[in-house]
């Protein structure tokens, strides 16, 4: 069997059925499903990720799914290195790689010319240190001496970015690109399938699926790994469903704050998702209600992009 050159993506908000069509064009071209969703790579985060029972797979290997612990950090730099590693996996041996998730930033790290360079804890203490010391809006002003591309890019409010932009140059000696690359593939023709719904039902879904994850036992699965350093991990603890539910367990907030935090956290992020999304001219767009969804995904997943 050749080496399978294109790769599919399928992408879109939360909540429209991504899991379910990936799996079908798996099945459908003799492919593989690569997960980008940051918080599927967790082992027994399960519920509140929304991850795929292994039995509903129908077969289909999944990649990135389950392989790390709670103690370890995830870094999209690190996660990069090991998604193109599963997609030159899959094509060597001739299967199709199905890219899925809602991430925009993961599927363009697999995808696009996404660089990240490396980081030193000392010298991001360092700038960390100098940024309590001035403030993020005279800390902004040194950025703009530096590298000033990167300034007139990074609002002066966003102090996160800041210190990373000033780590950055001091560790590589080069400007900090704060903006976005090109949408250009550079692991060679792409096809990206997107998922659409009307916001309200998208809206009504979303809420209909904290509900579920709360009836399934999300504050359950969450008390069961509190006690194994959930609160404690510098990832996995930040993940929709699960910080509200650990405020919730710390007595911070009662359960239908909770919930309600959950269900409104999770339709602002599927917003977010969309206007990134909807930034990229190569995703070809359907209807998730579609009665002939299948069919029209197939037919764009068979039409990729050229590279860059």
């Amino acid at each position: 069997m050749g080496r399978v050159e294109h790769v599919v993506a399928v992408v879109g908000p939360t909540g429209v059925g991504k899991s379910d069509l990936a799996i079908e064009l798996a099945l459908r071209l003799g492919g593989e499903v690569i997960s980008t969703d940051a918080y599927q790579l967790y082992r027994d985060m399960d519920i509140g990720t929304a991850k795929t029972p292994v039995d509903d797979r129908r077969g289909v290997p999944h990649h990135l799914v389950d392989v790390l612990d709670l103690a370890e950090a995830a870094s999209v730099a690190q996660f990069q290195t090991a998604a193109r590693r599963a997609v030159d996996d899959c094509r060597d041996r001739g299967v199709v790689p199905v890219v899925v998730g809602g991430s925009s930033l993961y599927v363009r790290a697999v995808l696009d010319d996404l660089d990240f360079p490396g980081t030193d804890p000392e010298v991001r203490a360092r700038w960390a240190r100098r940024l309590e010391q001035i403030g993020s809006p005279a800390l902004h002003r040194e950025l703009a001496e530096r590298d000033p591309a990167a300034a007139a890019q990074i609002l002066p409010s966003n102090a996160r970015r800041i210190v990373r932009a000033l780590e950055v140059v001091e560790l590589t000696g080069q400007p900090f690109r704060a903006h976005m690359p090109p949408y250009a593939s550079v692991v060679g023709p792409v096809a990206i399938v997107g998922l659409t719904a009307d916001r309200d039902v998208l809206d009504v879904r979303l809420a209909a699926r904290v509900e579920a994850m709360w009836s399934a036992g999300l504050v359950d699965e969450v008390r069961a790994l509190a006690a194994r350093g959930l609160a404690e991990s510098p990832t996995a603890s930040r993940a929709l469903g699960y910080a509200e539910v650990l405020d919730l367990l710390a007595g911070r907030i009662d359960e239908q704050e909770a919930r309600a935090r959950t269900v409104l956290g999770t339709q602002r992020f599927a917003r977010r998702q969309e206007r990134l999304f909807g930034k990229d001219p190569r995703v070809t767009w359907l209807p998730h209600d579609a009665p002939d969804l299948v069919d029209r995904a197939l037919a764009a997943a068979s039409s990729p992009h050229p590279p860059a």
